[in-house]
């Protein structure tokens, strides 16, 4: 069979498979697209599958580079995280860079180390690179300038991890975490408990903190200040703030914002002469895989990491190619382990 509309070294082309299947260059390009909204625009199943078994018969390869200047987009999506070494955020980045290449784009992500100048180099390295959109893993709370300059350049972000104002994000319900958290703790009797509350500029320690806390004064608990303690997140934080709580008048159960801040928190209650989960109960927040396989066993709020990571990369490239987005919410769910243990 000789094909018609080969490219200058003989290989098959978009329009090759259009003009053997019988359809507008437009319809075959859809077919053939990973994006199921992309597919399902190109018409019947019975079309799409035609096409697909066309390409497959003349051994047709899309090339990215000809789709990019045809859409004058790099295929290239930027992911600014605080740093990869917290398994929490590298796990968000999988799910980023998986679903990504699912709907045909390449992600790549840069470490801005929640340090201000830092993000700023980090994220003009990912726009000099002409990348379509940007997931932000690490927004602050409030007046971030970061994303103002994202907004202002007219650059597609959504956030992922951290909210902040009304920009586009998928986050856990932090707030619903701190309540699960609360309520476990209140069941098993503690009333006299203090938290590890995470650095006071990012959405996700405030939130836990707010909900946690606000669970407490409608059972007539109210937390008093010196009970919430900020800290880094990460284990020498957490051992931190921990010990600061420890001494003077123990609480008897600490609610930390962050695993390895809570590592770090049953660190300092062992290193007080203290039994954890017997003494003082510790609940940590993420649970990372290591959490159920600690010498005591930490009871953990999870929130869906990769989920998170996944709809990041579907609503920025929604934004990228002109579709509404709006905020996302994914449920939290409480691992309960020896860390608590009923007293």
């Amino acid at each position: 069979m000789t094909l018609p509309h080969l490219d200058g070294s003989g290989r098959p082309t978009l329009r090759t498979i259009a003009a053997l299947a019988g359809v507008h260059v437009s319809t075959a390009s859809r077919a053939l697209s990973k994006s199921e909204a992309a597919g399902a625009r190109a018409g019947s199943r019975t079309t799409v599958a035609r096409i697909h078994e066309i390409a497959d018969e003349i051994g047709f390869e899309r090339n990215p580079y000809a789709a990019g200047l045809r859409t004058r987009r790099s295929q290239l999506v930027g992911v600014l995280v605080p740093r990869l070494t917290d398994v929490v955020l590298a796990t968000i980045y999988e799910g980023i860079d998986e679903r990504a290449r699912e709907l045909t784009y390449q992600a790549f992500v840069v470490n801005g180390r929640d340090r201000p100048d830092e993000r700023r180099a980090a994220l003009e390295m990912l726009l000099a690179r002409r990348v379509d959109g940007v997931v932000i893993g690490d927004a602050r709370r409030d007046g971030d300038d970061l994303l103002d300059t994202l907004a202002a350049r007219d650059v597609p972000f959504v956030l992922t991890n951290r909210r902040s104002g009304e920009h586009p994000s998928v986050t856990c319900d932090d707030h619903a975490g701190g309540v699960l958290a609360a309520e476990h703790l209140l069941a098993l009797g503690h009333t006299d408990v203090a938290v590890v509350a995470g650095e006071p500029y990012a959405s996700t320690g405030h939130e836990r903190t707010a909900g946690f806390a606000a669970t407490y004064a409608a059972a007539g608990h109210p937390l008093p200040a010196h009970r919430i303690v900020p800290s880094a997140f990460d284990v020498g934080g957490g051992h931190r703030a921990t010990a600061s709580l420890l001494a003077g008048d123990p609480p008897s159960a600490v609610f930390v914002v962050n695993d390895f801040a809570a590592i770090g928190a049953m660190g300092a209650v062992t290193a007080a002469g203290l039994r954890v989960g017997a003494d003082v109960a510790v609940v940590g927040y993420n649970d990372i895989p290591v959490a159920a396989e600690l010498p005591v066993a930490l009871t953990s709020v999870s929130s869906p990491m990769r989920r998170m990571g996944a709809r990041a990369a579907e609503l920025l490239i929604d934004r990228i190619e002109g579709r509404p987005v709006a905020a996302e919410l994914l449920a939290p769910t409480l691992h309960v382990r020896a860390s608590t243990a009923d007293r």
